[in-house]
């Protein structure tokens, strides 16, 4: 195969990869990144109805695994525009991104709501434009609900794993989260809280206000660290 044949190859692949998956290798002197978009809805176990932006679990969890076994690859970039959804889908993939060993940088854009919070930690940096917003609430379940104490006791575990994640992987204390989660009088016939980019830096959720500029830089100054 010649080498224009090899480019074509890899410009077609990264074209798919961005078309299937929101996700693009960006590579120059300063190292390799791996860009990825996490937007929309989280799909967890059951598929989301036609037309609706989503996020597939099934999808993502195995490419991370790739990007860190992948020796080209030098550090990932993830950027969040979030509504949330599958509450176990996306711990999981915030627990797979916290473990990681490569350099990790998260980006909230235009929000990063419900399980998009742990997303947006789980980053070794994490930043939020300005304008971006993250809402905190407790865990709820759409559909049928046994009315039983067990019923409300699992959510409550599920709601502590939430917590315990955010503030293990941020400056948050677990008090003032929890005091976001039940605030009573911002959301409409539902508790929780709507905060904006400078909020979440102030409450340690997010550890700077920045975009893309200031996110890069984090990250290739990690990768040089690594180096």
């Amino acid at each position: 195969m010649s080498e224009l044949e090899k480019q074509e190859n890899r410009e077609n692949t990264a074209s798919d990869d961005i078309k299937d998956f929101g996700s693009t290798v960006t590579k120059n002197q300063e190292g390799n990144i791996h860009c990825l978009s996490i937007i929309g809805q989280i799909e967890g176990h059951y598929m989301l109805p036609e037309g609706q932006k989503a996020t597939k679990y099934e999808h993502i969890i195995p490419m991370l695994v790739s990007i860190e076994q992948d020796e080209e690859i030098d550090g990932l970039l993830v950027l969040l525009n979030t509504m949330g959804g599958d509450v176990e889908a996306g711990l999981a993939i915030a627990e797979v991104i916290a473990s990681m060993k490569k350099p990790s940088v998260s980006v909230v854009l235009g929000g990063g709501h419900s399980i998009g919070v742990p997303l947006a930690v789980s980053g070794k940096r994490s930043f939020i434009v300005p304008s971006a917003t993250m809402t905190i609430h407790p865990v709820r379940m759409n559909g049928l609900v046994v009315g039983v104490p067990q019923s409300f006791t699992y959510f409550n575990e599920m709601q502590k794993r939430i917590v315990d994640f955010i503030c293990a992987h941020s400056r948050a204390d677990k008090d003032k989260i929890y005091e976001l989660m039940m605030r009573p009088d911002m959301m409409a016939t539902d508790v929780g809280s709507i905060i904006e980019g400078r909020e979440a830096v102030e409450y340690g959720i997010i550890d700077e206000v920045g975009g893309l500029d200031r996110a890069l830089a984090a990250l290739r100054e990690m990768i040089n660290n690594n180096k």
